[in-house]
């Protein structure tokens, strides 16, 4: 198992690309199956999460290539036979279960194991289930397993996602394009993963109104074709890059590959901090504060602060000149970072789902443990400016949803290094 250890504190300086995001391509490779013909994915990051959803398509006899150097995945699905995905995939990450959307909506059957993924929090996949017997399907549980089974068309009907969830929105999407005569997803997520989704969708030839709002109607096509899609840059690694570059007083980094216009109100409320920014196109320049302004937020849905960068914020205010909060309106136990943040130093206190957190803290290098992917990159943070140096153990978790991180922040003036951790 492989560790990091930082040497810190480090200002950065330099310019990181932005890789593709794991969130917006794993939808796109499930909608793929929907096709009759050839699907290529451009700007596919490098991931395990990626690494392992292709294994879990391969399964049902789809053709999958990876070009690494070029990220670039194409998925024939022209010999899928088998509608299962098996649990010893499925369990490594929760995504796999857009299995059940793409395989009952092509084929109208899917066994498909209840997923797995981060170790925190209850996400259960009620909403999912609920979405597809609304539509018309017959969805049974057994042994660990959903068994779902569609006729050629489903009446359809509208079903309404309290609350709003990315995950129930693509996969009741995915179910819905080739098999219901017309449904309607009401409070659906518009998170740009969604929207992109739909989009690429109806490239193939799928049948959906209302991308990008609250309400979603799809309407049944016969078949869909095959395209060639780029996927979107990983939001959450530039916010992440962003707060990197906030926290060092002399740090100075240019992000290239943005989608800026899926950031939402984050850059916004980043300028709060007293960082410096500049935006132009696809770029995102960052001059670090000398001393960052204490800035409370509340993670909300699309386009609000994410729930994924909220350790990552806190991580910053640790280093702001008076008292913050972090509140988690998405999940109320998102803080297992917390005690590890503590361990390096930091004054931070957790009620309910609110973090409350007193700066500005110095922070010294200890061994820390991360339990979750956001929580891993959060004492990575933490690492580069505290001082002396910090081991994160178990970062299997980076690996998951951050391409060539040391690579990149080594780059950039950073003293990580990778190597094995001590059983």
């Amino acid at each position: 198992m492989d560790k990091f250890v930082i040497e810190g504190p480090t200002p950065l300086q330099g310019t990181i690309p932005i890789s593709g995001s794991k969130n917006a391509a794993l939808p796109l490779m499930a909608a793929a199956i929907l096709g009759d013909s050839p699907t290529t994915i451009t700007n596919v990051p490098k991931l395990r999460d990626i690494y392992t959803f292709n294994n879990v398509i391969r399964v049902t006899g789809c053709r999958v290539d990876f070009d690494e150097d070029e990220g670039v995945l194409t998925i024939d699905p022209k010999n899928l036979t088998h509608y299962e995905a098996p649990y010893e995939l499925v369990r490594k990450m929760r995504a796999s279960f857009y299995m059940l959307g793409a395989l009952l909506g092509k084929y109208g059957e899917a066994k498909v194991s209840l997923p797995g993924g981060c170790a925190w929090g209850p996400r259960p996949v009620d909403l999912h289930l609920d979405g597809m017997r609304e539509m018309g399907a017959d969805i049974k549980l057994n042994e660990g397993y959903v068994i779902a089974s569609a006729p050629e068309e489903l009446d359809g009907g509208t079903f309404t996602l309290e609350p709003s969830s990315v995950g129930a929105t693509v996969n009741l999407v995915l179910a819905a394009v080739l098999r219901a005569k017309e449904f309607t997803i009401k409070n659906a997520a518009k998170e740009p993963d969604v929207v992109l989704l739909c989009k690429k969708l109806t490239e193939m030839g799928a049948d959906i109104d209302g991308i990008g709002t609250r309400t979603l109607t799809i309407r049944k096509v016969d078949s869909l074709q095959g395209i060639t899609a780029r996927n979107a840059s990983d939001r959450i690694e530039t916010g992440t890059f962003m707060i990197a570059a906030a926290m060092h007083p002399q740090s100075n980094v240019t992000l290239t590959n943005v989608d800026v216009d899926d950031l939402g109100h984050f850059p916004e409320i980043f300028r709060e901090t007293g960082a410096d920014i500049t935006i132009n196109d696809s770029t995102i320049h960052i001059k670090a504060p000398k001393q960052i302004n204490p800035t409370s937020i509340k993670t909300k849905v699309y386009p609000g602060f994410p729930t994924d960068l909220q350790a990552q914020w806190a991580t910053m205010m640790t280093q702001a000149n008076g008292t913050s909060k972090v509140t988690d309106t998405i999940y109320d136990d998102r803080f297992s970072y917390v005690p590890e943040l503590v361990r390096l130093g930091a004054d931070i206190d957790v009620n309910k789902n609110t973090a409350h957190i007193e700066g500005k803290t110095e922070l010294k290098g200890a061994s820390v443990m991360s339990t979750d992917l956001r929580a891993s990159v959060s004492l990575v943070l933490a690492g580069m400016v505290a001082k002396g140096k910090t081991d994160v153990l178990r970062i299997y978790h980076l690996d998951r949803g951050y391409e060539d991180l040391e690579e990149k922040l080594t780059t950039v003036g950073a003293r990580i290094t990778r190597t094995q951790q001590e059983e």
